[in-house]
């Protein structure tokens, strides 16, 4: 049997899986670097919200380093191309120092990229064209681009007012202009899922959330429209940051804030595993390590990982 020639490890899994642990367990293991694929761990100041547990990335006293965390403003919107090119920089960066790129992440798209052609990324943000679509429904958007969306779009994710914007943003360009095609890129990833039930998943959810609220997320998000940052960009970037900002608004009360942003995190979970078991469909071969591993199961894991590569 021919011996695969892994360059990377990628670890994914459901948000408060303990996805960065796992991580940090392994790049200090294999001598790695970790690299983020996090859609808003990007942002400074997003810390408790978003969950940078940054404790993790330490392991028997050894600091890990990290990529592609904390690297832009909160006002700056960050897009699939930018993560594509700032990928592609820390991956080349972290050869050139002879360690392992670990990419560890939930955000389903980010993951997406190192293993499709993503040639739409090539496609610059309309934003005239954006403030059309903003006062439409999910309902009005999802017609419009079914009624315009190319072949090459079939798979594109609606799941959101935001995924759908951007799907008839690249709709419309495709009308009009070519857009080159860009060979599949040199990421050849072993990955590692880590596997949790539902009622496990919703548990430590839960307890995740009830941490966050007790320990300055309230506090973070006044502090950040303190600086300047406006309610409509804090519902923009989602889930802690929407329904804070809804709450502070007097939009909700502290119980509907709480059941409605728990609710959602629970939404977003599932929609996680559904991209993962996509991937799956897409014959990515995920190594699923369950939530309670021990160090037995992951040495083996490493071990499977070492063994199908010629050279490491």
């Amino acid at each position: 049997m021919t011996a695969i020639n892994y360059n990377s490890i990628v670890v994914l899994g459901v948000t408060a899986s303990g996805k960065t642990r796992l991580a940090s367990l392994l790049a200090n293991k294999l001598n790695g670097e970790i690299i983020s694929a996090d859609s808003r761990q990007v942002y400074k100041n997003l810390n408790i919200g978003t969950g940078k547990d940054y404790d993790s990335y330490t392991v028997n006293d050894n600091k890990i380093p990290y990529h592609l965390i904390d690297i832009c403003d909160v006002e700056t919107h960050y897009y699939l191309h930018n993560f594509c090119n700032d990928l592609a920089l820390s991956f080349i960066e972290i050869q050139n120092r002879k360690k392992l790129p670990i990419i560890c992440g939930g955000t389903g798209l980010y993951l997406s990229a190192l293993h499709q052609k993503f040639n739409f990324t090539q496609v610059k943000p309309n934003l005239k064209l954006r403030e059309t679509l903003t006062i439409k429904s999910q309902a009005e958007l999802l017609e419009l681009f079914e009624s315009i969306r190319t072949s090459d779009q079939i798979n594109t994710d609606t799941a959101s007012k935001k995924r759908l914007i951007r799907a008839i943003e690249i709709a419309y360009e495709l009308k009009n202009n070519s857009i080159k095609d860009t060979p599949v890129n040199n990421y050849n990833a072993f990955y590692i899922g880590i596997k949790i039930n539902v009622d496990t998943r919703r548990r430590l959810i839960s307890e995740r959330l009830n941490y966050r609220l007790k320990n300055g997320l309230i506090e973070e998000v006044e502090a950040l429209l303190k600086s300047g940052i406006t309610h409509e960009r804090l519902q923009f970037l989602g889930l802690e940051y929407k329904f804070t900002s809804l709450f502070l608004l007097n939009k909700l009360n502290i119980n509907d804030f709480h059941s409605q942003l728990q609710t959602a995190i629970f939404q977003y979970a599932k929609r996680q595993q559904t991209w993962f078991n996509k991937m799956e469909r897409e014959k990515i071969n995920i190594n699923w390590l369950k939530f309670d591993y021990d160090d037995t199961e992951l040495n083996n894991l490493i071990e499977c990982f070492k063994t199908n590569k010629s050279v490491f």
